[in-house]
């Protein structure tokens, strides 16, 4: 590990704890991610490559806007590893809903510390920001079973740091839902008074209320419970509406439209996106999503992927400074907007991915062989 790489953890680690409602004005932002570019730069050869091809060095990116992004889908196909390692380290795997099993995309993440300190910074700041106790009861199997999946680990942590009054998991890789379960933990609490915060997907939920909806089956969540959703219709078959998705919660749950909060996150990054909702008291900012500080996005041009003006919309490149130890600057294909520092999805790039990205694919693996 150099020093520069060794300093800048250290640096990072201290803001991630210091929570994600600590302020991180715009220069120190670049700051952090031009340095994080430099270390990815001089550690990892393929992403080097990548960027010489480019014409990109950390003398010529001047902001980080210009950091040359690495195409989502590349994680398929090259072993991304720069950054400093940690004591704790883990291999997260992409559920292949894109491009099938056998091309499952693995994000190395050298650094646990970091990665575990950004979600609960960002999770306690979106989903806790009253300091409510809660039951945790999720719908995302434990990361026991499911070691590697980013989204278990990450239900793992915030479980383990927040769920002081008890932690049910009811979602199993190998027999799915533990439907009996799930309901004798939702009337225990409901016995006890003792707020729920439920975890799950959007296509978990949405299963199983069907299922209650056609028992004709509710729940009456005691006051301040909540719930986080994630994910939406990829790779399956039916579309799962945020808007009937959040009258179901109400009509079944009873948990009103400002508690169902959605996060919006990938396997290639180590920080997330939520609802403002429940830390807004209300439902929010039209839609558009928040994040910690230390985690910033932008529009690109689909052909180019030219950075575009705020609020114009384009196929959103996501610059996540606890992505330390493997790749900074991350291109998806996800569509949207980015309007004062908040992203507004708009789904997947119709067809065909974005030629941008596919070019920028094409120069990556020519660089990573």
């Amino acid at each position: 590990m150099s020093r520069r790489a060794s300093a800048l953890r250290d640096e990072l680690l201290s803001l991630f704890r210091r929570g994600a409602d600590a302020p991180l004005p715009s220069v120190e932002f670049d700051r952090l991610a031009r340095s994080a570019f430099a270390v990815q730069f001089e550690g990892d050869p393929a992403y080097r490559a990548y960027c010489e091809r480019r014409g990109a060095d950390p003398f010529s990116v001047a902001t980080w806007r210009d950091i040359p992004p690495v195409p989502a889908r590349a994680f398929r196909d090259v072993a991304f590893a720069s950054g400093p390692r940690g004591a704790r380290s883990a291999v997260f795997l992409t559920s292949g809903t894109t491009a099938g099993s056998a091309r499952r995309g693995a994000h190395h993440v050298p650094d646990l510390e970091l990665y575990d300190a950004s979600a609960l910074a960002a999770f306690r700041r979106f989903l806790l920001p009253d300091g409510a106790s809660c039951r945790f009861v999720s719908l995302i199997p434990s990361p026991l079973e499911a070691p590697d999946s980013s989204l278990s680990h990450m239900a793992g942590v915030v479980a383990g740091s927040f769920g002081q009054l008890g932690v049910g998991w009811f979602m199993h890789p190998s027999s799915g839902l533990d439907r009996a379960g799930l309901a004798a933990a939702l009337e225990d609490a409901g016995a006890a008074g003792e707020p729920v915060l439920l975890l799950g997907t959007s296509l978990a939920f949405a299963a199983w209320l069907d299922e209650l909806a056609a028992a004709g089956r509710r729940f009456a969540l005691p006051d301040g419970s909540r719930l986080m959703d994630t994910g939406g219709s990829k790779g399956a078959k039916r579309s799962v509406p945020g808007q009937e998705l959040r009258a179901a919660y109400g009509d079944l749950l009873g948990l009103p439209d400002h508690a169902c909060v959605n996060e919006y996150g990938m396997t290639e990054l180590c920080s997330q996106y939520y609802d403002r909702c429940l830390l807004d008291g209300i439902r929010g900012r039209g839609g558009l999503k928040a994040s910690a500080p230390w985690l910033a996005a932008l529009a690109a041009d689909p052909e180019t992927l030219a950075a575009l003006p705020d609020g114009e919309p384009g196929v959103l490149r996501h610059v996540d400074l606890a992505n330390l130890g493997s790749i900074v600057a991350v291109q998806t294909e996800d569509v949207g907007r980015v309007l004062d520092g908040h992203v507004e999805l708009a789904g997947r790039a119709p067809g065909a991915e974005p030629r941008g990205c596919s070019l920028a694919l094409e120069l990556m693996l020519d660089a990573a062989e």
